[in-house]
């Protein structure tokens, strides 16, 4: 199951029967970074109605929180904590700061725009995912490194990320961990020479993901 996060902060407003609700949406890395974003956001609306929050932290295992503020029990801590569910939102918090407008909205009405809110305010932050990658070295003689290189330069599977020089070339790549094993038989063939990467070290990286997901 993919997991996402969101590409950026935002914050984002819908009005419903004259209320406003304000959601703010934060990329947050432990439970105390959650708090901390809501209690600052709930002093940025301290004249608000309510300031309902949820989030999620971590992957497996995992954390999750959510808070009515004041509101009908699980009309709004809930929904907004399901929207991040099914988005598969992680390190992820949300604040929705509602000013009541005078008209009520019944646990239904209440719990739909909500959830609304964090849903637009996902679709403005947009998604990424996190994509496991590496950098994997293979040696090769000096005096055919230069050719080899623009063979490797010239394809798209992974990208030289250095070159060392010693008593032999250390070309070392940049790819995603799982194309490990499509790399080493693409050099395989391509350099008609058996190649076994060696590891070197691995991180993530950030990746947008289509819109829609």
């Amino acid at each position: 199951m993919d997991q996402y996060i969101i590409s950026k902060p935002v914050r984002t407003e819908i009005v419903v029967e004259k209320s406003r609700f304000i959601c703010t949406l934060a990329r947050v890395a432990s439970e105390q970074e959650a708090q901390d974003f809501i209690k600052k956001t709930r002093k940025e609306f301290w004249d608000a109605t309510h300031n309902c929050t949820a989030y999620i932290i971590g992957g497996v295992p995992r954390a999750e929180r959510s808070s009515d503020d004041g509101e009908p029990s699980g009309t709004a801590g809930s929904p907004m904590l399901e929207v991040l569910r099914k988005k598969e939102l992680y390190n992820t918090a949300a604040v929705v700061t509602r000013y009541f407008g005078g008209i009520k909205l019944g646990a239904g009405g209440l719990t739909r725009t909500y959830g609304k809110a964090v849903t637009e305010a996902v679709k403005a932050a947009g998604l990424s995912k996190m994509v496991p990658m590496g950098h994997y070295a293979f040696t090769w003689s000096l005096d055919d490194v230069g050719r080899v290189l623009n063979l490797l330069y010239r394809q798209s599977l992974f990208a030289v990320h250095d070159v060392e020089y010693g008593s032999r070339a250390e070309i070392i790549l940049e790819m995603k961990q799982a194309q490990v094993p499509e790399a080493e038989a693409w050099l395989t063939e391509t350099l008609s020479k058996p190649v076994t990467l060696e590891e070197k070290h691995l991180f993530e990286a950030e990746q947008p993901v289509a819109a829609g997901v």
